[in-house]
This record gives C-alpha cells, structure tokens and sequence, in this order.
C-alpha cells in the first residue's frame, strides 16, 4: 500500500506540472510585429548546362525582400557566355527580354561535354560575375519497374488514389568514391522538379558520404524517390533522368533541401546559401543561386497493369 500512495502521488505531480505548462503556453498570445531590414537587391542566377542537344537556359532575375509578393524582376541587358576549356565560346541571348538567356535553337545543338568544364561569365552595367563548373561522368539507368500498391488508409484528393503503383528505377554507381548525382522524375515527358522537398540527390549510391555504397545499385528509397507524393496509375507515362553533379553542387542542393524543411520549434534562422557565383569586385553586390552542369541518363515508360511486380506483402 504504501508503495502504491508514493506511486500515486508521483503521477499527481507529473499531471499538475504537465497541466500548469499547457495553462501557461495557452496564456502566451501578444502579438508580435515582426521588423526585418530590407538589403540590397542581389543578381540570382538559374543555370544549368547538360550534355543534351536543345535550347540551354541561364535565367537571371533580381533578389526581393522576403515578405515582398511583388512579381519577380528579370535582369534585362546582361552580356552572358558560357567557354569551356578547350577555348569554345558559346553566347546566350535573351531574345525575348523576360531574363531567361538561351542558346542554341535547333533540336541537334549540342554544348556539355563529359569531363569539361565550364565558366559563366555574366557583365551587367559595371559589374563581372563568373562561375565555373564541370560535368561529370553519369552511370546508365538499366531498367525501370514498377509495383502494384495499396495504401492503409484512403489519401487526400489531391494526393491521388489509395490503389496505384509505385515506380523506382535500377542504375548502379560507379567504381571509385565520390561521385554525385541529381535523380529527377520524368512525368509525361518532362522533369517534374516543381518543389524543393521533390530534391533527390545521392552520393555514390546512397544518402550521403561515408555510407559504404561505392560501385553498387542505388538503395532503394533513391530508387523509389521518383515515386514522391502519390501513386501512379495505369497508363502514366513516367521516367527518370539521373543527373551528374560536382560534390560542390550536391551540397549546395542539400541546403537548399535543409532550407524547405526548416520548421518547428527547433528551426534554425532562415539563410541565403552560398552562391559559386562570385563578383570580380569583392567590394561589389554578391550574387545568389547556382550555375551548374550535368551529364544525363534518361528512362521512361509507361505503367502497364500486366508487367507490374504484385503487391508485397
């Protein structure tokens, strides 16, 4: 009995003190008027060049505010150029004066090459900004599966149907540590990249450095990373493309990640990533975002109910 009392009121005393701290985070509603400084209006740059014949795009816009719900400004009247290392100088126009720099306009012109590298050079009014990058090696995608799925419980509409498919790709990494790569989803024939939280990227072929992963198939939640909100049904026609990237871009592309999940009570003070974009003043603007350059492995098919692996148990 006696130790049934002490027992007793131990779990009074946890109840109370549980009871005062919800009484008293109820009671914290002042309102809180949030000031943040305006800083100066920085050059962002969009660019990413590949081995794939067709138009290659460098958009260029002006930073805003964070609260700012203004339309993006582009930046109109940059001389921009892309030269390898071999001496080839490929200039970028923005014929349509909306900031997206392009060049080549024919479905055969080509301009990344595996094992290259690359300068972007961007001059605006007085200011030089550059950037180099170089395009790595990219494994061949072998084969694409999918597998018939049944959800526990019944989705949100816009999360798609509780029945359908889950699709993952096959392609082994190459021997030999540190190589990194960018897995993209191809919906209906183009990348379908359209939020941060959609980035999957792998070193060799796992998560991260240190995982004993060199030279073998990709784990598969990469695999399956093409796979990313809903099931897929009979007759989508869906892909992957697996990009080649510098360990630089890997992790810039990791923060960028980190920053779109950044919430809840142990969020950390929201950051601009650091850019490869560097001024040719040190005292000039910086500059924000990512010119990069991939090698490409693509493959794509589409969902047929009778070639699809039955559910797993």
């Amino acid at each position: 009995m006696k130790k049934q009392n002490i027992n007793s009121k131990k779990v009074f005393f946890n109840v109370a003190v549980v009871l005062m701290a919800i009484i008293g985070l109820s009671g914290c509603e002042d309102v809180i008027d949030l000031k943040t400084e305006t800083g100066p209006t920085q050059l962002v740059v969009d660019g990413w060049i590949t081995n794939q014949p067709g138009t290659q795009t460098i958009t260029l816009t002006w930073s805003s505010a964070y609260f700012d719900s203004n339309p993006i400004q582009p930046v109109l009247g940059a001389k921009v150029t892309v030269t390898d290392n071999i001496g080839n100088v490929y200039n970028f126009e923005d014929a349509s004066k909306n900031g997206k720099y392009t060049w080549g306009s024919l479905a055969t012109d080509s301009l990344g090459r595996i094992g290259r590298k690359y300068t972007l050079r961007i001059e605006y009014e007085k200011e030089v900004y550059t950037a180099q990058n170089e395009i790595k090696r990219v494994p061949k995608i072998d084969s694409i599966a999918y597998t018939h799925e049944t959800l526990p419980i019944k989705p949100d509409k816009d999360k798609g149907q509780k029945t359908g498919y889950i699709v993952e790709f096959y392609a082994r990494d190459f021997i030999g540590t540190g190589d990194t790569y960018w897995i993209k989803e191809v919906l209906n024939g183009k990348t379908n990249v359209d939020k941060a939280k959609k980035i999957s990227i792998a070193y060799d072929a796992a998560f991260s450095a240190g995982a004993p992963s060199d030279g073998l198939i990709f784990i598969q939640p990469l695999r399956r990373s093409i796979t990313y909100d809903s099931l897929y049904q009979a007759g989508s026609h869906v892909g992957v493309e697996l990009h080649s990237i510098t360990n630089e871009a890997f992790y810039f592309l990791q923060q960028v990640v980190d920053q779109s999940t950044n919430g809840g009570i142990y969020a950390t003070p929201i950051a601009n990533i650091k850019s490869n974009v560097v001024n040719a003043d040190p005292n000039g603007r910086k500059a924000l975002g990512y010119f990069g350059a991939s090698a490409v492995s693509r493959m794509e098919t589409i969902v047929d109910p009778a070639k699809a692996r039955p559910e797993e148990d």
